[in-house]
Formats: C-alpha cells, structure tokens, sequence
C-alpha cells in the first residue's frame, strides 16, 4: 500500500516548481483541482465525466472545476468550492499540495490547477446536473506510454498537436489533458529515484 510520501513527495516536487500564472483581461477566471489519493496499492486521480447539461465541455472528461464566482475570496475557493459542488468534497477533508501552471482553452477560460489529495475511502456525492459519471484513473495507467494519443485539431485554421490520454474507453483531450501531461512531466522528472510512480510503472 502506497503511505503517505507520494502526498510529501508531490507537495516536494509543487514547491520546487513555482506554478506560472497567465494574466489575460480576455481570459475568464476559473479554477480546478487535481486530487489524488490511494487505492488498491496506488494512486489514482479524481476525474468526471461531464453530464450533456452543463453549458461548457458537454460529454467531456475533466477535473471537479468551474468558473470564479465574483463572491469568490481566490481561485483556491473556486476550486473547493466546485469540487464541493459537483463531487461533494468537503473543503476540510482536501490537503492541497501546491499548484501547477496555468493554462488557457479554447473557449476563452484561463485555469488554475490546485493539487491536493483526500481521505480514502471517500462517499462522493455528485451533482446529477454537472456530473454523469465518476472515473477513478491510476497514476500507473496515465504514466503508461500506451495510453498517450495525440489529438490533432484545426483551431484557427491551423494544425493544432496536443497530448491525449486514453482510459477504459473514455479520450481525455484539451485543458484537462494539458494539465495531466504538465503534472505527469513534472513527476517523471522529478530527481528523487525513490519516487513509486518510476519503481511501479507499468512496462513499456
């Protein structure tokens, strides 16, 4: 069973790599967080499907996240709070480790990630409104070479190449893709050899 240095580890490797914030006026605030915690011997991080009712991203895979409210303190209260909203994560039971860089989408959002981990077992309780089904995906099959795919889209009418992951049928594409693979660059080149996501990394 995986204890708790790969939380230490991670909030390690956060601290060393002071997240880069994008300020853009055309840009609308909003925040997500990256959860992560242990099951059956590793690590998984928190992810949903998004329902087909919700105004943005209908059908898609992203983290708990939404826009910044204007009574919103910080984006840090924009992730909490909609990971409370839409997965019924209670604000107190989230350890947050550190924040990653800021990345902005096509559809004009700039998005803070906040990286954090919660107790497990964990009742998750979803919004039906927001959220059509919970995906719990290891670490081990994000870092698995496998299951990376490049997602090549006309933005603009350019060319446009970014990273993709697949998992138990679901393509995980866009910001949420781009904020995996910018959090699983930093883990697998963190220089610490004693890290469990290089010592029990599926084969190649």
């Amino acid at each position: 069973m995986i204890g708790n240095e790969v939380p230490d580890l991670i909030r390690r490797i956060l601290s060393e790599n002071p997240h880069k914030s994008v300020s853009d006026p055309a840009l609308t605030p909003a925040a997500v967080t990256l959860l992560l915690y242990p099951k059956d011997g590793q690590h998984c991080v928190l992810m949903q499907k998004r329902s087909q009712q919700v105004e943005h991203h209908k059908g898609e895979i992203s983290f708990p996240g939404g826009m910044r409210d204007e009574s919103d303190v910080d984006l840090r209260f924009t992730a909490l709070r909609e990971a409370h909203e839409e997965m019924g994560i209670l604000p107190e039971d989230v350890d947050l480790l550190g924040q990653i860089d800021d990345v902005s989408t096509i559809s004009n959002f700039v998005v803070s990630t906040f990286v954090g981990t919660i107790p497990y077992p964990y009742e998750f309780t979803t919004s039906e409104v927001e959220v059509a089904a919970v995906l719990e995906v290891p670490l081990s099959s994000l870092l698995d070479k496998a299951n990376r795919r490049d997602d090549v889209r006309l933005v603009n009418g350019k060319l446009n190449y970014a990273p993709a992951f697949a998992h138990d049928g679901h393509i995980i594409f866009g910001a949420t893709a781009k904020i995996l693979d910018q959090f699983l660059a930093l883990l697998e080149n963190a220089p610490y050899k004693e890290a469990p996501w290089l010592k029990n990394r599926l084969p190649q």
